[in-house]
């Protein structure tokens, strides 16, 4: 994959997170800035999804752990334990936030 497309499918996952944070009204404030997208919570927990492009990986950072994530077929999978983008991310932001969350197609 080239940088460019590598940039725009990411830029299509931050879109992604914040359509479904805003379908869901969860008390969340997200600020994308550059190659980060910051979800603060009212707790005041953090979870910070971040592209790096040298890489083409997608990173997550949250009270759980760091994790980074390689395109494998249309899936983005973590490398060290096989973990699912969408579902690691669904899991910190419901840690986060204290409610229901995922991320429906």
């Amino acid at each position: 994959m080239t940088e460019s497309e590598f940039l725009q499918l990411s830029d299509d996952i931050f879109d992604r997170i914040e359509q479904s944070i805003d379908q869901h009204g969860l008390d969340a404030d997200t600020l994308r800035q550059g190659n980060v997208l910051e979800i603060e919570f009212d707790s005041g927990d953090k979870v910070i999804v971040n592209r790096h492009a040298a890489n083409q990986e997608m990173w997550i950072a949250a009270k759980s752990g760091g994790y980074h994530f390689s395109r494998r077929g249309e899936d983005w999978i973590a490398s060290r334990d096989g973990a699912e983008f969408y579902a690691t991310l669904a899991e910190a932001i419901r840690a986060g936030s204290g409610e229901a969350f995922d991320f429906a197609d």
